[in-house]
């Protein structure tokens, strides 16, 4: 479950005179030195070159909606306003190129109005491209894989100010790494992603008990192009997603079901009983199991970013972990037994994802079958004690954490989970050798 941010970040004036910037769920902030907004790759280019010069360390923010300090800096803050729009659209070739701060619900919006999509995405849209892509976005798949598995080049400004194109036919190494960059490499200016003819999925969805979903969860997996469910701590019951291609005809929800679902029940009434258990979390397993019963079976058939997409405006903070797809369910069941023995309190319910492998250096489904389950807390209530026993549980079975959101993980213990961990900064080790796109986050991620 993902969040959407309606007003992805925020900004003020500090103390200092400078402008702090702060992400979506309010756990990070940064008070860069200095602040830009370029519209062009050029104007990308010749910033980046003026701050390196100036001994500036640099990062781009997108959203604000990654969880972790990826984009703080006390240099030079590059903002993704002004640098949007589609650059090309190829139908011949199938691909479309996209500037970096651009909305996925902008390139959403405009593929589907050209007939074109995505083969897969998450569940949000607010993101823009290159924030998305950078720290390992993904939906749900069997054999679809992450946004940016779906990326076939790139326009990257190194730390002096050049631009570098990179695909498979040039550059092909760093192409390979700055996929999934974390921002280590230098700044995306642009995107091209592999699209596909418009097509429509059938979204089925329906409550399950646990002991069902985690037994017949590979079934499940097997049998569905794209599936997921959420288990609802301190219950027996699971909502299920199975997505499946269809041929139509489309038949979207009806409006008012549609809203009392997405935006009634999942955004305005789970506002009001986050806040609630905030407020008194004790009554947080009572209203647990009534939300577990909250919504009902329904079955859709809609263009793809209507159905893989919803909007979430209720804030959290999130841990999400990449595991074997094998070791998922024990895992999920070690986490059951956790909450069950615990005197933790959690509201928010936790999602199962899969992915098929792909080649990406740092992609957390790099070399494995992937499941990924995600845990999240109300922002503003205690999450920490929570988070460190789940995540004991997932390292236990060789995850890998997601990059944009809450971990503990530092450069030994990923390069134990990563086999192409040295390659990837190797790279780094060629592309940005002062670590102009560094900062504590990286450093502890990635090393020196």
């Amino acid at each position: 479950m993902n969040a959407q941010p309606p007003s992805s970040r925020t900004a003020r004036t500090s103390r200092r005179g400078r402008t702090t910037w702060q992400n979506w769920a309010g756990n990070v902030a940064a008070s860069p030195a200095r602040t830009v907004s370029p519209s062009s790759t050029a104007g990308l280019a010749e910033a980046v070159r003026r701050a390196t010069e100036d001994g500036l360390r640099v990062k781009a923010a997108g959203t604000g909606h990654s969880f972790t300090a990826a984009a703080v800096t006390e240099g030079m803050l590059i903002r993704p306003e002004r640098l949007v729009g589609i650059r090309e659209l190829d139908r011949e070739a199938r691909t479309v190129t996209v500037a970096a701060g651009t909305p996925l619900k902008h390139l959403n919006e405009t593929l589907a109005a050209a007939g074109l999509s995505l083969t897969n995405m998450g569940d949000i849209m607010e993101q823009t491209v290159s924030g998305a892509v950078s720290t390992g976005t993904h939906g749900t798949g069997r054999t679809s894989a992450s946004l940016a598995a779906q990326v076939t080049g790139l326009e990257l400004v190194c730390a002096d100010g050049t631009v570098m194109r990179c695909s498979e036919a040039e550059n092909a190494d760093v192409f390979a790494a700055a996929r999934l960059g974390l921002g280590a490499l230098g700044v995306i200016s642009e995107l091209t992603f592999s699209v596909e003819p418009e097509f429509l999925l059938t979204a089925r969805e329906e409550p399950m008990p646990f002991e069902r979903v985690t037994s017949e969860f590979d079934q499940l997996v097997a049998e569905n192009e794209h599936f997921e469910f959420y288990w609802f701590p301190h219950t027996e019951g699971c909502n299920t997603k199975r997505n499946n291609r269809a041929a139509g005809p489309a038949q979207p929800l009806p409006r008012v079901r549609g809203w009392v679902d997405d935006e009634l029940l999942s955004n305005g009434v789970f506002q009001a009983v986050c806040s609630l258990g905030a407020a008194a979390p004790a009554v947080v397993s009572s209203i647990a199991k009534i939300s577990s019963r909250a919504l009902s079976a329904r079955t859709y058939t809609d263009i793809p970013y209507k159905v893989f997409t919803t909007p979430r405006r209720v804030r959290f903070v999130e841990m999400e972990y990449a595991l074997p797809r094998e070791a998922a369910m024990e895992a999920l069941r070690e986490l059951k037994e956790l909450v069950e023995r615990s005197r933790f309190q959690v509201g928010f319910p936790v999602e199962v994802r899969t992915a098929p492998a792909d080649a990406i250096p740092l992609s957390t489904a790099q070399g494995r079958e992937t499941a990924y389950i995600a845990v999240h807390m109300y922002r503003g209530s205690p999450h920490e004690s929570y988070f460190t026993a789940a995540e004991r549980i997932m390292t236990a079975h060789g995850g890998r954490p997601h990059w944009g959101k809450l971990h503990s993980r530092d450069a030994a213990y990923l390069a134990s989970v990563y086999p192409r961990f040295e390659e990837f900064t190797g790279i780094r080790d060629r592309l940005d050798p002062d670590r102009v796109f560094g900062n504590d986050y990286l450093r502890r991620v990635l090393g020196e």
